[in-house]
């Protein structure tokens, strides 16, 4: 039996790289993208070294997701080298440093709206179009910060895309009920990545990694987990968390009797100590 084609986008670093190589190690045969041409040839290399995947299963291209006709040659391409597509994750996203949203300058606003809601919806449609002339497969896109109505100070810009794309989601898993395509989504929780680092400024870092700290985990903790769930997902219109609200809750909980350093006080976003139980708990 074949193993799962997987197109994820923003692949080269953070979530998007963690994915790619726990895809990986389960012998899925993977297509992944990023913007800038050097760092995808030195992400393809270090996920063939650590995984022992060869070219055959491991692909790679420049993509800028917020242009469609870029997107439409990364679908054609793992259709040229795979023969099809799976699964599609919209991985793709930017953040912006947390200031008051009339503080950002427009140039900013139209790159993160680009990237992060325009760049998943010409995915999904492309995506979409692809599955059902082939007659099957499943799209995902990436909830975060503001997907379930949260709101900080700082955050309106990021939140806002995420909060739009959640709506997009759910609406669009309607309009492909009944088809051979299913669509859900995957909110990864608190990982501290390039992206989260942008919140974390002098006038906020103390809270900030302490909050990454009782609720965080890292990539390598994440990645794989999130990877077995999307294999294992036959619903459509799945909501993929892995900070669900029993193990939010669990933690808060222990937090004044468990020490977990997922970041050090001193450092930016590197991870620090991963709690084991974490690690090995599916979620609730």
């Amino acid at each position: 039996m074949k193993q799962p084609v997987v197109v994820i986008t923003g692949g080269t670093r953070g979530i998007g790289y963690g994915l790619v190589r726990a895809f990986l190690q389960r012998q899925c045969r993977v297509m992944t993208c990023g913007r800038d041409a050097e760092q995808l040839a030195q992400g393809l290399w270090r996920l063939r070294d650590a995984t022992a995947a060869d070219e055959a299963r491991l692909q790679g291209q420049t993509c800028d997701v917020a242009d469609p006709s870029a997107l439409q040659r990364l679908w054609d391409a793992a259709v040229e080298h795979f023969g099809g597509v799976d699964i599609w994750i919209n991985n793709a996203a930017v953040n912006s440093h947390e200031v008051d949203f009339w503080e950002h300058d427009p140039a900013t606003i139209e790159q993160l709206i680009r990237i992060n809601l325009l760049g998943t919806l010409h995915g999904c449609h492309i995506a979409a179009r692809g599955m059902l002339a082939q007659g099957h497969g499943r799209i995902y896109t990436l909830e975060g910060w503001g997907s379930s109505n949260e709101r900080r100070r700082g955050s309106t810009l990021y939140g806002t895309s995420k909060a739009a794309l959640r709506y997009f989601t759910r609406s669009l898993a309607d309009e492909l009920q009944g088809t051979p395509v299913r669509l859900g989504s995957i909110n990864p929780g608190v990982v501290p990545t390039d992206l989260l680092a942008l919140s974390i400024h002098d006038g906020k870092a103390r809270q900030i990694r302490r909050f990454i700290n009782i609720f965080g985990d890292t990539v390598d903790t994440v990645a794989p987990g999130l990877a077995d769930r999307v294999l294992n997902d036959r619903r459509h219109g799945s909501r993929i968390r892995w900070l669900t609200p029993g193990r939010a809750i669990g933690r808060l909980l222990l937090a004044p009797f468990r020490q977990r350093t997922i970041i050090a006080p001193d450092s930016g976003t590197g991870p620090g100590d991963t709690v084991k139980e974490d690690r090995e708990d599916p979620g609730r």
